[in-house]
């Protein structure tokens, strides 16, 4: 039987929380799926600072009660600002969305709890777009036991394959999405989809280059990675880090709460940025390493995706890391996918399976206990 095919939005704002990334993708929900359009849309610097704030003022679940007045009122400001653009992307490019996947911003998130809190009200969205809107994918997964992420394993299967029709590269492959945590996707084959992922978090990402930066300087990130080169890594601040820092499982969700920046506390920005840096790029092979062991695979293809693919001093760091286990590194834009999209489309992609009640998440890529569904359907208009 012939699948119906979806033209959908998708749409992630991601921890730096800079800006909304909009993707607009023809899919099946199955395994066919092309990209029509994607646009990046900054957010106001008061939008900005206040996501910022709410995020740093969200330690455990009684702040989101205490906090619950001002989070309605930037919810409300971060959904108004997204129907927004949404709107002007579909006049513009003459587009007639059957869905809109819409991720919102993640303020907290903590397993132990079954508590993942996006901003961005559904409803409200979907009466200003008039449009059904997707949101919400991560609870189902919690309330069945698993981590409430990663979340885009599936979508990373599916590109996958189109990388493997295309460029013939050897499976096992690690998909590397470096945002502000690193998660990775590890495909086996392009076969039983419940049998041939992994997935996990296996460190920061950018969360802490970018809260020094953001606490030290008026950048909001390191971009290609220059500050971090022009510093000197302290090394005696770096093995101490490495000491006293261990992630006891990387089979556990992570968030940017899980990590600090303390210990870089007193050396000048550059530097500071340098030894943050290396102590990603460390946390991040070592992860990768767990991986192989854990699953007792050996993985050679590397792809990186993600806003920290382009921070040429952490790629750099973590190739030197890995490089006596002669693996191959590459940027997914070199297979022809734009890696800063590939979130946005990926919830493009889960709003179609979440529409068509199909599992987004599986215990082999969030620990969950059974196959899980994700995403609430919403219709108000």
């Amino acid at each position: 039987m012939k699948k119906k095919i979806f033209t959908v939005l998708g749409l992630m704002s991601g921890t730096s929380m800079d800006g909304v990334d909009l993707s607009l993708i023809k899919t099946d929900g199955y395994d066919y799926f092309t990209e029509i359009s994607d646009k990046y849309y900054k957010f106001s610097d008061q939008l900005y600072s206040d996501l910022i704030f709410i995020r740093e003022n969200l330690s455990n679940s009684e702040d989101l009660k205490k906090n619950s007045s001002t989070l309605s009122k930037i919810e409300k400001k971060f959904t108004i600002y997204n129907a927004k653009i949404i709107n002007e992307f579909i006049k513009e490019e003459g587009a007639e969305p059957n869905l809109i996947g819409f991720h919102g911003q993640t303020v907290y998130h903590q397993v132990k709890d079954k508590i993942s809190k996006q901003i961005g009200d559904g409803n409200l969205l979907s009466q200003l777009t008039k449009c059904t809107v997707i949101n919400n994918f991560r609870q189902q997964d919690l309330n069945n036991g698993g981590q409430g992420a990663p979340l885009t394993p599936l979508f990373h299967h599916l590109i996958l394959k189109k990388i493997r029709e295309n460029f013939k590269l050897d499976y096992p492959i690690n998909i590397i999405n470096i945002g502000g945590i690193t998660n990775v996707t590890t495909v086996l084959d392009d076969k039983e989809i419940k049998k041939n992922i992994y997935a996990y978090d296996i460190g920061p990402g950018n969360c802490l280059i970018n809260e020094w930066l953001r606490k030290n300087s008026n950048k909001k990130f390191d971009d290609k990675g220059l500050l971090a080169l022009s510093g000197n890594v302290n090394e005696l601040i770096l093995n101490q880090a490495k000491e006293n820092f261990e992630i006891s499982s990387i089979e556990e969700s992570m968030d940017i709460n899980d990590f600090d920046i303390s210990f870089v506390k007193g050396l000048s920005l550059e530097d500071g940025c340098a030894t943050l840096t290396e102590f990603t790029a460390f946390l991040i092979s070592e992860g990768l390493k767990r991986i192989n062991q854990m699953n007792n695979i050996d993985v050679k293809n590397f792809i990186f995706c993600g806003g920290g693919r382009k921070n040429v001093t952490l790629i750099k760091k973590i190739n030197k890391f890995i490089t006596n286990q002669k693996k191959i590194i590459k940027d997914i834009d070199e297979f022809k996918f734009n890696g800063d999209f590939i979130e946005s489309q990926a919830f493009a992609y889960l709003a179609v399976r979440r529409f068509l009640n199909l599992p987004i998440t599986f215990p082999n890529t969030t620990r969950c206990k059974k196959p899980s569904q994700g995403g609430q359907i919403l219709n108000n208009f």
